[in-house]
């Protein structure tokens, strides 16, 4: 199979799983154990926070390690949310966060918060105007991710952070499509909270990390938790902790030039090839990732082509993995206002390391041949 979904996942590092497997079998012992083996764990596990707060120029104390980028932004959202009612119940979100952060927000809901959900612009922006039409004296939290994981456009999160400086209001960013790809370092200096995750860097599932500056209060959704100073429950995962750590610091920021190029000999071989025939939905250059393109075969269901080019030896996506089996349409499509029958028909492209100018080729052959069968 040839792979063309790594916004959805990415295969682990060969290098991070030879630091894994050493962790797991000399680091085993439960970092909350008062006993040489917890300390040796502990001491492994601090040095990782250490490290990783190092990356983003944080204060490692605003650092918690989580079981993946979910349930960072569950965390996160709920507990800034929760620290904060107090000045009001108000949220503002855009309309195409991750499922993830959806889910908090409908939790928050239930619990008396007001959510407002923001539209995209037709270029995959934030439609700003709204954005500032919508903060409310009650406002205290917004939730924007960084890059969307179905098209990859990048939110001016500077911009918005400009919007509300003075008026007491957190601002909440699911970084997971970005870390790794971009220098979040200046974004950190002005949002209050990311979350970041593993799996779409090169490392193992199951591990991500939150950010929330120190000097905000926050505490676990449950009581008497120990781990994590009591933002979560759970074990500390340290292998995968220390290969997560392994995999963002060899994270390559610098290999855009090259998926440019083949995002660029892409997408003119697939306008050569079938002028008239697709949509792609792309932004300025400079406002989006290149590995990921949404896309569609005009007249032809994302969920058909997708099986086509599964059978035909091609793994690509509809859209977020964590959507995938709910058959309901892209929420970046809905966001940006496209119509209900071209929201059925987007799919998702994504390159990553492994991605080859050949594999590229064989894609838009089959692609090709595709557009031409009727359903």
């Amino acid at each position: 199979m040839k792979y063309f979904d790594y916004a959805a996942t990415t295969p682990m590092d060969s290098e991070v799983l030879k630091i894994y497997q050493e962790v797991a079998s000399q680091y085993w012992g439960n970092t909350s154990s008062l006993h040489n083996a917890g300390t040796k764990a502990e001491e492994l596990l601090e040095n990782c926070r250490n490290k990783l707060a190092s990356l983003l120029n944080v204060s490692a104390r605003g650092i918690y390690f989580t079981s993946g980028g979910t349930e960072a932004n569950q965390l996160a959202i709920t507990s800034l949310a929760f620290s904060q009612r107090h000045k009001g119940k108000h949220i503002i979100a855009s309309m195409a966060e991750h499922s993830s952060v959806s889910s908090a927000l409908d939790y928050l809901s239930d619990c008396g918060f007001e959510i407002t959900k923001i539209p995209y612009l037709s270029n995959g922006q934030l439609d700003l105007a709204i954005l500032k039409q919508s903060i409310q004296e009650d406002t205290i939290l917004l939730t924007i991710g960084h890059v969307n994981g179905e098209i990859g456009s990048i939110q001016p999160l500077e911009e918005i952070s400009r919007l509300i400086k003075d008026k007491n209001i957190l601002l909440h960013s699911d970084c997971v499509q970005s870390f790794g790809k971009m220098d979040l370092k200046k974004i950190c200096s002005f949002v209050d909270s990311i979350s970041i995750s593993s799996h779409k860097i090169y490392g193992p599932k199951g591990v991500g990390a939150v950010y929330i500056r120190p000097n905000i209060h926050v505490k676990g959704l449950f009581p008497h938790q120990s781990h994590e100073h009591g933002f979560r429950g759970g074990t500390v995962n340290t292998p995968g902790i220390a290969a997560f750590v392994a995999a963002a610091i060899q994270s390559n920021q610098n290999h855009w030039e090259r998926v440019n190029q083949l995002r660029k000999f892409f997408t003119s071989k697939l306008k050569n090839e079938l002028k008239g025939c697709i949509t792609i939905y792309e932004s300025e250059t400079t406002s989006q990732l290149p590995h990921v393109i949404g896309l569609a075969i005009n007249g032809h269901e994302g969920q058909w082509v997708m099986l086509e080019c599964n059978r035909k030896g091609f793994c690509i996506s509809t859209g977020s993995a964590c959507r995938q089996g709910l058959q309901a349409p892209s929420k970046t499509m809905v966001a940006m206002g496209v119509t209900e029958e071209k929201q059925k028909e987007f799919i998702r492209i994504s390159f990553g390391k492994e991605t080859r100018e050949e594999d590229i080729t064989a894609l838009v052959e089959a692609l090709i041949e595709i557009s031409k069968r009727t359903l």
